[in-house]
């Protein structure tokens, strides 16, 4: 059985149930204790008390690598960054110490670090609040960097992140919190590195994150009847499931790449190079990339919807590759 809820609600269940369950997990962050700038802590640290639940300073420095301490002496924190534009101030811990450390010490102990940091543009927040900068993180090896799309995935990847022995970066889009989808009741728990095809398509393949992916399926069925668009969500940049997007191009002989991020930096880049170099005889059109503008997003709401991709975008770039094809032919 499955039941509606809110992407935060999702997030939030997610939490209530490890920290249940799990009796080392606990979690910091700034403002927390009243629900923290997004509502998602609502009434944990009444249920679990101030050990579990416990406001930091702002630094967000202190708060990463506090967790990795707490981390590798055996418990399961889970500490939030306000937004993910401030992975940034705590680049040091989280790019080496929590990526790192494993390695560094020979498996002496693991990192079962998770940082959520809520990414994207909701209106107006400005440059410093409403980045999506995942792709800092392909050159991470050790941390995994996830970005869900739906509250079903919310959920899921959460659980599955607070259970992993490996860091983790989970960046909820902050213009997803309020929608609604299903989410199966009881146990829920979501493969992590496993892409998901949002829906099956012959012609052309569309790889979208986080909040482009509702995008994605909303062009995908605006061409319905004219172009037969296969969209795939994988779910975050590490792990990457290569072998889902190859094989789909290997179908359709088709690639569109979405992501709020610019396109010059975006996640976008890797794949298009590793499509590329596995499956280049199989393309019958150019890769298109979708993204921002290689600008900082703009303090004005209408400003910023002229810079972040739109439906419109996908619509023309899967428009170009299938007349790139029949230029080709």
């Amino acid at each position: 059985m499955a039941r509606k809820v809110t992407y935060a609600q999702a997030l939030t269940e997610a939490l209530a149930e490890e920290l249940e369950r799990d009796p080392t997990v606990f979690f910091m962050g700034e403002d927390i204790a009243f629900g923290g700038v997004f509502g998602l802590s609502r009434g944990l640290q009444q249920r679990f008390g101030v050990k579990r639940v416990f406001n930091t300073p702002i630094s967000e420095n202190l708060i990463a690598g506090a967790g990795v301490g707490a981390a590798i002496t055996g418990t399961r924190p889970v500490v939030e960054l306000q937004f993910a534009d401030f992975v940034t101030i705590a680049m040091d811990e989280i790019y080496n110490k929590a990526a790192k450390w494993r390695y560094m010490h020979g498996g002496q102990f693991s990192v079962p670090l998770v940082i959520l940091a809520p990414e994207g543009a909701i209106g107006g927040a400005g440059p410093e609040h409403s980045q999506c900068p995942e792709a800092l993180f392909w050159s991470a090896p050790g941390l995994y960097v996830l970005t869900p799309s739906t509250p079903a995935d919310m959920k899921g990847l959460l659980k599955s992140a607070i259970r992993d022995p490996n860091p983790v970066l989970v960046m909820p889009h902050k213009a997803l919190l309020n929608t609604s989808g299903e989410v199966p009741e009881g146990e829920h728990l979501v493969p992590l590195g496993q892409a998901d095809v949002r829906r099956e398509g012959a012609d052309v393949t569309v790889v979208a994150w986080s909040a482009m992916v509702p995008k994605a399926l909303e062009a995908a069925k605006r061409l319905a009847g004219q172009i037969d668009v296969e969209v795939i969500d994988p779910r975050g940049v590490r792990p990457f499931d290569f072998e889902t997007v190859l094989n789909s191009v290997r179908k359709t002989g088709r690639l569109v790449i979405a992501h709020e991020a610019p396109v010059v930096g975006g996640p976008g880049g890797e794949v298009a190079a590793h499509v590329a170099e596995k499956a280049l005889m199989h393309l019958e059109a150019p890769i298109r990339r979708v993204g921002a503008a290689d600008v900082p997003i703009p303090q004005s709401a209408l400003l910023e919807g002229a810079v972040i991709p739109q439906i419109d975008d996908i619509v023309a770039a899967i428009r170009s590759t299938t007349r790139a094809a029949a230029a080709n032919a």
